[in-house]
């Protein structure tokens, strides 16, 4: 690379891994590597799932190690999701993971003192049942709960420990049902009507904020030589991937895959409505004053599921095996929270096939072409109902994540859609954090700015949708009808 390029570690936690990733980027210049691969292994315990945090910070040392010397440091990660300090800024128990069983049954009593349809034209945010707000009035009556000083969301609470400086970036705090997404601030009235005291969270920060330095003792255990800035990115993994949308112009749809797919439309202004809540469209902030407005889709969880449940057979064959199994034979609602909790998935997805009156996937190809029907399916719903509901048409669906490695699932849903599809960046998340990082140190523009390098310098994959929509409108009256 030419002169002038600055190298960018980017911490990229997932579900089920964290990377570190370096990008070097100049002005026409953009490339990613992977500096370190580390597992993010759940664990059950008596009290329920938790995060392994201390595991996942070791592994972010790691990384940077591995990095080398970086003129700069993001985070991002999955969103709701925290951890508890005590008063002296010391760590309350490992992190609850949002899979956890203890916010069942909390919607109805918040919604006792702020309906559903209040806290939407409040907050803008669909409702899943491990938003954080559940989790908080789940975790009220808490031993732990009552010791807590501050309240630092995952990346947040990873780049404290790294710098000793608390914030609470913009993008992921959105994702709290907390934050009012016309004001893009904290929703006050909100908050004071269901007791939650807002001084548990440090002040807020934008994505490009400065986020404080390396410690001297982070240096040390890396190697690293300092001063090396953290900046803030869009923290939340699906703020920084959205932001590495290689868009062209506005009348495109996004679908961020991986564990989840997130599928919507980038805005200017949320959209409140009544008919959005009851489509279940969240609105979440972006860069640049956007907003993210989408729908969360259990996404491929549903075959990471599956194939640990089988053992961990080879996803190469079986997806080769399931592109000769026949189309839209059996779906599923891949949005029922019914899919949510892990194990047993195979059996499940069984279950509801034989509950709709459809035929009963049983080959691991039938199983594995059931998910991948049912998420095109998904993607098609999403995009269809998010061009109608924000009065926004789209000409393109972008796709991006780990689901860009997924041929048979693009192709689906360029046919589900009956629109093109433009496969990568595989990376998204890890570019658009690093781009954030870039410029800051004015490499790159604004977000157009930064969407135009992506195109001239990501690999991207077309899809053309093939034959006509109606066979994916009878499957999708068929859940209609259940």
């Amino acid at each position: 690379m030419s002169a002038g390029v600055k190298s960018y570690a980017a911490v990229d936690l997932g579900a089920s891994s964290g990377r570190v990733m370096v990008g070097r980027v100049g002005h026409d210049a953009l490339e990613l590597t992977e500096a370190h691969r580390f597992p993010n292994r759940p664990v059950r315990v008596p009290e329920g799932l938790r995060w392994d945090v201390l595991a996942l910070y070791a592994g972010v040392l790691d990384g940077l190690r591995a990095a080398g010397q970086v003129d700069s440091v993001g985070i991002d990660s999955w969103a709701v999701d925290y951890g508890l300090l005590d008063a002296d800024g010391a760590l309350l128990g490992n992190p609850v993971h949002y899979r956890d069983a203890r916010t069942e049954g909390v919607a109805e009593k918040v919604w006792a003192s702020v309906p559903a349809a209040e806290l939407y034209a409040a907050t803008g945010l669909q409702y899943a049942p491990f938003n954080t707000l559940y989790q908080l009035a789940a975790a009220r009556s808490s031993a732990q709960f009552a010791h807590a000083g501050r309240l630092l969301l995952i990346p947040d609470l990873l780049t404290y420990w790294l710098t000793g400086e608390q914030g609470t970036e913009l993008t992921n705090a959105s994702t709290t049902q907390l934050i009012d997404p016309r004001t893009r601030a904290w929703s006050y009235d909100v908050a004071e009507r269901l007791g939650i005291d807002l001084g548990l969270f440090a002040p807020l920060r934008q994505p490009g904020d400065p986020a404080g330095v390396l410690r001297a003792e982070v240096l040390e255990e890396t190697g690293l030589t300092g001063p090396v800035p953290v900046t803030a990115v869009g923290s939340h993994d699906t703020a920084s991937a959205v932001a590495a949308v290689p868009a062209t112009g506005e009348r495109f749809a996004y679908i961020c895959t991986g564990t989840w797919s997130l599928a919507g439309l980038e805005l200017d202004a949320p959209v409140l409505t009544e008919e959005s809540r009851a489509a279940n469209f969240t609105n979440e902030l972006g860069l640049d004053g956007t907003v993210r407005y989408l729908r969360n889709i259990m996404g491929l969880w549903l075959l990471q599921e599956c194939v640990r449940a089988w053992g961990g057979p080879d996803l190469g064959l079986l997806l080769r095996e399931a592109a000769g199994v026949p189309a839209l034979r059996s779906v599923v609602d891949a949005g029922d929270e019914v899919f949510l909790a892990p194990g047993r998935m195979p059996e499940r997805i069984a279950e509801a096939c034989r509950a709709s009156g459809q035929p009963v996937p049983r080959t691991r190809a039938e199983i594995t072409r059931c998910i991948l029907d049912s998420l095109a399916l998904a993607h098609r719903r999403a995009v269809e109902d998010a061009q109608r509901l924000a009065d926004h048409p789209v000409d393109v669906v972008h796709v991006v994540g780990g689901g860009t490695r997924n041929a048979l699932l693009c192709q689906l849903t360029a046919d589900a859609c009956g629109l093109p599809v433009v496969a990568g960046a595989t990376e998204a998340a890890a570019l658009g954090n690093v781009l954030v990082q870039a410029r800051t140190h004015g490499l790159v523009g604004d977000l157009a700015g930064m969407r135009r390098l992506l195109t001239r310098t990501q690999p991207l994959t077309r899809y053309a949708p093939r034959g006509d929509t109606a066979r994916w409108r009878e499957a999708q009256a068929r859940l209609a009808t259940r």
